[in-house]
């Protein structure tokens, strides 16, 4: 029998005094964490936010996983600092690590322990602390929130201002959330934002809540601007008839300075709890998954007659493009109910003509480009390769901006609800960035997800450009995007591994890009009705 899921525990970390890997600066420290599977492997569950310049960092990104009660699960905490923007993390410092199971973590509801090499010699002075809670709520609190006549902190220019939020527990206060830095600004005005009730409160209205305002420095040494403490209910109720204004207070400068009123004015102009509706409700509910596979023909590939080429069919029947196929589309393919997907190729020159194509039928059907399931997906790939000539350049926004016109089409078609994934198998360089940088900002704000496999040995730099996890992706007009929807794997890191470990890696992050998209535009799951804002008591 199958073990049961028994509840949800959202996992919060910190650590102290790690060490300092950086000749001119400070580490800048990123928490992975990695599970361990019934097949004794380890697998990545996800990452934290990169801290700039910091040996005592408080994470505010937070792992939520599933807690099994009758399975001993093996965590593995891994501290690394991150010093290029590749996904890689061989080529950074290790800072130290720390097994445990998520038993020990649960029944101590806190956890602190030192960190350790490899070899299991300690990490110099460094301590990682874990922090579990069981997630009972699922409601969010959107916020809108700006700030007027902030203090400078800086010489030349103005404050680069960013905010934190905390949630008051027995003893201290936890980082529940960090804002984005706004460059420059002594007025600024955040994008919106949304916390978990429970990590920003507990869901208890009257717990205090508090806020800092801080003045970024690239080294590390943020300036406190001020500090305000309020409560949910405050929030609410302000937010309701007017934005809810609190006074910056900087208690230090306040003691030097006679006259002094405050240090800013924060406003606080949305603050509403909301139902977050779950990828299983949308799924359950009737939403659409629909599933669309690109492959690169580009002449980089090498000649498919080749051995060393990289859509050369082995004896065995298989390549790397066949196997990111077939492991990602079985997973994906439970969830399209109709399993008919569109597969298309990009780079190559095509018959009759032999003009150059970024978006062309794998099936040749420009009317019909659907695949039965995804064994028809593998046999229109295969019947094609031999009816093309591998070319070039690798353009990406002509099939971005097909499947987003499908996403924005669907979108204005209230029946149903509908998500679009678009998977690229490719083998490396982009030649179309400005573009698809674009194509992916405009995309950014629809029902899509994109997901990148990287394929051979090539430098995947402008991929991992392309996911936004460390960072907003703008496009060359300077325009941010709405949210992070792409995920690049490369296909190699996963060649010892179980066909299952590069799906559950390469799917990770759809579910909630899809919850985030739909709770975002306020959609409901189609058999669900919108929940009531609660007021009152939570």
């Amino acid at each position: 029998m199958a073990a049961q899921c028994v509840t949800k525990v959202e996992l919060s970390v910190s650590c102290d005094h790690l060490m300092d890997k950086d000749i001119s600066s400070k580490s800048d420290p990123l928490c992975v964490l990695m599970m361990c599977g019934e097949d004794s492997r380890w697998y990545e569950v996800g990452r934290s936010e990169q801290v700039q310049n910091c040996l005592s960092p408080r994470f505010s990104k937070k792992f939520v996983i599933d807690y099994f009660f009758e399975v001993v699960q093996k965590l593995k905490f891994g501290i690394y600092d991150i010093d290029n923007k590749t996904i890689d993390l061989s080529d950074d410092d290790f800072l130290g690590q720390l097994e445990c199971n998520l038993g020990q973590v649960v029944s101590s509801k806190k956890l602190t322990r030192p960190l350790v090499l490899k070899n299991n010699k300690p990490a110099g002075k460094g301590t990682i602390t874990i922090c579990a809670e069981e997630i009972k709520d699922n409601r969010m609190v959107n916020f809108e929130v700006e700030a007027r006549k902030l203090d400078n902190k800086d010489l030349f220019g103005k404050s680069d201002p960013y905010l934190e939020f905390y949630r008051q527990t027995d003893s201290t206060w936890q980082l529940a959330h960090r804002t984005e830095v706004v460059k420059n600004n002594l007025n600024p005005t955040w994008r919106p934002f949304r916390i978990p009730l429970q990590s920003l409160c507990g869901g208890d209205l009257d717990k205090p809540i508090k806020v800092e305002c801080y003045d970024y420095d690239s080294d590390g040494s943020h300036d406190l601007i001020g500090t305000f403490e309020t409560t949910m209910k405050r929030l609410q109720e302000a937010s309701r008839t007017s934005p809810a204004e609190f006074e910056c207070i900087n208690s230090k400068k306040k003691q030097k300075k006679k006259g002094y009123k405050n240090s800013g004015i924060v406003s606080v102009k949305v603050c509403q709890v909301v139902k977050e509706y779950t990828f299983l409700d949308y799924v359950m509910g009737g939403c659409q998954i629909n599933f669309t596979v690109a492959v690169d023909f580009t002449g980089s590939n090498g000649d498919p007659r080749s051995p060393q080429s990289l859509h050369y069919i082995s004896p065995q029947g298989v390549n790397e493009y066949l196997s990111a196929i077939w492991f990602v589309g079985n997973v994906i393919q439970d969830y399209d109910s109709d399993k008919m997907f569109p597969a298309f190729g990009f780079g190559a020159q095509i018959p009759p003509s032999w003009q150059v194509s970024h978006e062309f039928p794998l099936n040749f059907n420009p009317s019909n480009p659907f695949c039965a399931g995804i064994a028809g997906v593998v046999e229109a790939y295969r019947m094609c390769l031999p009816t093309i000539k591998l070319y070039g350049p690798t353009n990406f926004s002509p099939i971005i901006n097909h499947v987003a016109g499908l996403a924005c089409q669907a979108m204005q078609q209230t029946a149903t609800l509908q998500y679009f994934v678009l998977l690229i198998i490719t083998d490396g360089v982009i030649t179309d960035m400005d573009d698809t940088r674009r194509a992916i900002v405009n995309a950014s704000r629809l029902p899509m997800s994109i997901i990148i496999v990287g394929v051979g040995g090539a430098d995947f730099g402008a991929m991992e450009f392309l996911d936004g996890d460390n960072g907003q992706l703008r496009s060359p007009t300077g325009e941010t995007a709405m949210r992070d929807i792409v995920q690049f794997v490369p296909f190699r890191q996963f060649t010892n591994s179980p066909p299952e470990a590069l799906a559950r890696t390469v799917l990770a992050e759809v579910p909630a890009q899809l919850e985030g998209f739909f709770n975002t535009m306020k959609l409901h799951p189609p058999s669900s009705k919108p929940a009531p804002t609660p007021t009152g008591t939570v």
